[in-house]
């Protein structure tokens, strides 16, 4: 399931980026502003509600979270971590 996961978010950029692209190539042409701009909206949007989301959800699903915070126990282990480098 992570390859498929992992294949959706690489095309969903892929499609994103050529979505953007494209957009400032129908905004070049005469009559295709609105279309263009239509386009490169759509774009952003996507990666900012469809991909992005996707992205940290993979990325983070199977991580535990309690490692990453400051918490006593593990300002505890940065400060005896740091003494045994300095010996």
């Amino acid at each position: 399931m992570k390859k498929g996961r992992r294949f959706f978010i690489i095309i969903l950029f892929f499609a994103l980026i050529g979505l953007f692209f494209l957009g400032f190539y129908y905004k070049s042409q005469e009559d295709g502003l609105i279309l263009g701009n239509k386009m490169i909206g759509l774009a952003i949007a996507g990666g900012v509600f469809v991909l992005m989301p996707v992205f940290i959800y993979h990325r983070w699903k199977d991580k535990n979270v309690q490692d990453y915070m400051l918490t006593k126990e593990n300002i505890m282990k940065m400060k005896e971590f740091n003494d045994s480098k300095e010996r």
